[in-house]
């Protein structure tokens, strides 16, 4: 009965042993041919949120952003969170979109090297803080860049691509992400505000004309989000004063929401093909107001405005702030010999 017992426990032990060796030396599990999903913007914050998402579902990424070393970074993070399982599996390239050619080469360069672009995520935005008289113009000419042009000009580079993806594949994919201010206009965020409406109008009018394609456009309107941006964002006015409120605003849990929150309603809103969502109940909330009582709404700013934000700074007033040409961005075309009447 012993030796019985004393076999069974060594063959337990062997299989134990033999079951072990077999999990750490099985053949790592290829990866699953997904969609090839374009996002910009992806070194940080929601951009990198949006590429763990899509890839736990088995896409394959190119992530674009200024910086090649946060790319780099948000790579590493990608790997130890096990999200993808080689470096490979993410294609980095650094770009400055508010460059028409560089978002062409973006776009050319991603589809060379995956042969085509199934999903594409306009992410890439910066953020001005501070009242209307502190904001220099360049504020606007920066927000216009980051957050309109950088988005229209890779879709217009992606666009003929995408029109001619094979059927085969499922419907293509454009996702902008705009922000609820494209919808309500915060006050001490004007540059910001300006440009998420022109982005939504874009969207929406994007989604009309390609919906019939085989195109699905979503427009994303969030709220507030723990993104990190606050540390990131151009501050004018009594600077201290707009941080403190704009980063207590960010990162209060009740008002705002977590970036993988957002990233996976992003993911199923586009898997679903939804024309617009918004995150938060409360940005679902001002939508709401803001169309429906436009008066009210704009009424209960200006209280905010007066009561709860900093006054201006007495300093730099009215800053014109031309420090960057209308031409840099392509606003507008002169005719430099213009025909006469």
């Amino acid at each position: 009965m012993k030796k019985s017992r004393a076999i069974l426990y060594t063959a337990q032990i062997l299989t134990g042993i033999a079951a072990a060796a077999a999990y750490a030396f099985r053949p790592r599990p290829t990866r699953r041919s997904g969609q090839v999903v374009l996002i910009t913007g992806g070194s940080r914050g929601l951009g990198l949120a949006l590429a763990e998402r899509y890839a736990r579902s088995g896409a394959n990424l190119i992530l674009a952003a200024r910086d090649l070393d946060e790319l780099v970074s948000a790579r590493h993070i990608l790997l130890d969170r096990e999200a993808i399982q080689s470096p490979e599996d993410v294609l980095l390239i650094p770009a400055d979109l508010t460059d028409a050619t560089q978002a062409a080469k973006l776009v050319d360069h991603a589809i060379s090297h995956f042969g085509r672009i199934d999903v594409l995520i306009n992410n890439a935005g910066i953020i001005e803080v501070g009242p209307v008289e502190n904001q220099p113009l360049a504020a606007y000419r920066r927000a216009m860049a980051t957050n309109f042009f950088a988005a229209l000009h890779t879709t217009h580079a992606a666009l003929p691509h995408l029109l001619r993806r094979n059927s085969l594949h499922g419907d293509a994919a454009i996702v902008n992400i705009a922000s609820i201010g494209g919808k309500f206009a915060m006050p001490h965020m004007l540059p910001y505000v300006a440009s998420k409406f022109a982005l939504v109008g874009f969207s929406e009018g994007l989604h009309a004309e390609l919906r019939h394609k085989g195109i699905r456009v979503t427009t994303v309107c969030p709220g507030l989000m723990r993104t990190g941006g606050e540390a990131h964002a151009d501050y004018t006015g009594q600077t201290k004063k707009e941080q403190r409120w704009f980063t207590l605003a960010s990162r209060t849990p009740i008002l705002t929401a977590s970036v993988r929150h957002a990233a996976n309603k992003i993911y199923n809103a586009v898997a679903a093909g939804r024309a617009e969502i918004t995150i938060t109940p409360q940005a679902w909330l001002a939508a709401r107001i803001a169309g429906a009582a436009p008066a009210t709404t704009q009424y209960l700013a200006s209280l905010a405005n007066q009561l709860l934000l900093p006054a201006p700074s007495a300093s730099g007033q009215f800053d014109l702030g031309f420090t960057l040409k209308v031409s840099t961005y392509e606003m507008f075309e002169v005719d430099p010999n213009p025909k006469q009447n």
